[in-house]
């Protein structure tokens, strides 16, 4: 089993988010292997990594095209050194005016965006801005309906010369065998791939798979055999987390590389203890269980409220007040965005500390002359 302990560790303000490079290292490894070694296989989703530091650790491996959700993490992978970026989110408005001025001010990267319909394609007219547009996987959550081929297709027509592929994204496969979602992604990309050969212009990318997802696409023969270049976009295996750790084959070698460092602070209870890593820390989003703690199975996290995380002990010995736990997050990207820095650790020593370069979102822009909220 990974240790996670750090030598100096009393130096650290808790709770306090810690990432281990060297495991990060072994995370990438783990996916370029999956995807045949092929780092232009993969287009990870920066909403995981979020720091520069760990984007620009991304490039030195040879991974240097990748999407985003936001104009933050688009702004900070073009800084990094990424070659290609999607921003994989369907911006309109002052989103899209966003987008335009990034690309100006990075004109060595190539950006693309999404769209899925013909309208949006008016807010990218004249740049050099390519599209890719969003198919409906199945997930009701973004995309055009794969029952409309001709909608699609009206679409793709409409984008003319920016056109640059399809975006799939089947982040609901999540079946718990992975020969089971194996069987159903694979269904899904056999529907995917009737889209292609309807498409009568030349698909240059099509993109699929988040983490659940991604090693069915790996092992997809026709995904090879295509005249288009496929690339899959899992972020999480970036750190992975209690979640992937539990999707993943336990000897494709995935690892925590994030977790949080938190003090025990209280014994409500002769059986609980509450340290302070509330979900302001662990994300509650994937729900309760929010964590597991390193080396300790037989710690049980309860519902945290904000600043606070009781976890029942049901065997073993209890820690006492000031005691320090590493917690493994089970949703590592939100957990990840809640955090303005992060310790960087080496050789089992906290070495640095990194900011977390695109946490949030960018400060909104009033127009001139306009008043703000509140203002007189």
């Amino acid at each position: 089993m990974t240790s996670y302990r750090i030598e100096n560790v009393e130096a650290l303000l808790t709770p306090a988010l810690v990432i281990y490079p060297e495991i990060v290292d072994q995370n990438i490894a783990a996916t370029l292997r999956l995807l045949g070694g092929d780092a232009n296989r993969w287009r990870p989703h920066l909403k995981t990594a979020k720091l520069g530091f760990i984007m620009r650790r991304l490039v030195s491996k040879g991974v240097v095209n990748a999407k985003c959700s936001t104009t933050v993490e688009l702004a900070a992978a073009c800084e990094s050194g990424m070659k290609d970026v999607l921003l994989a989110y369907a911006v309109v408005g002052a989103n899209a005016r966003r987008v335009r001025e990034i690309a100006k001010k990075y004109p060595q990267v190539r950006i693309s965006v999404l769209v899925e319909n013909v309208e949006q394609i008016a807010a990218w007219a004249g740049s050099r801005i390519g599209i890719f547009v969003d198919v409906n996987p199945g997930m009701d959550r973004t995309g055009i309906s794969q029952d409309g081929i001709g909608a699609i297709i009206n679409v793709v027509r409409a984008a003319g010369s920016q056109f640059r592929g399809l975006h799939y994204y089947d982040g609901h496969m999540s079946a718990a065998s992975l020969e089971e979602r194996e069987k159903l992604a694979h269904k899904g990309y056999d529907r995917l791939m009737e889209i292609v050969a309807a498409i009568d212009v030349p698909i240059e990318e099509v993109i699929t798979s988040g983490t659940p997802a991604f090693p069915c696409a790996a092992t997809y023969a026709p995904f090879k055999e295509g005249k288009f270049v496929h690339r899959a976009s899992p972020g999480t295996v970036v750190y992975s987390d209690a979640t992937s750790v539990k999707q993943l084959p336990a000897e494709w070698g995935y690892q925590p590389a994030a977790l949080v460092v938190s003090t025990v602070v209280s014994h409500p209870k002769p059986n609980v203890v509450t340290c302070d890593a509330g979900h302001k820390s662990v994300s509650a989003d994937a729900g309760v269980p929010t964590c597991s703690v390193a080396g300790r199975v037989d710690m049980i996290p309860l519902k945290p409220s904000e600043e606070h995380l009781p976890i029942e002990i049901a065997g073993g010995t209890v820690p006492g007040i000031g005691e320090l736990l590493y917690l493994i997050p089970r949703h590592v990207c939100p957990t990840v965005n809640n955090f303005d820095d992060a310790v960087i650790v080496e050789n089992g020593r906290a070495v640095g500390v990194e900011h977390v370069t695109a946490r949030g979102h960018e400060v909104p822009l009033v127009p001139r002359g306009a008043t703000t909220i509140g203002s007189a």
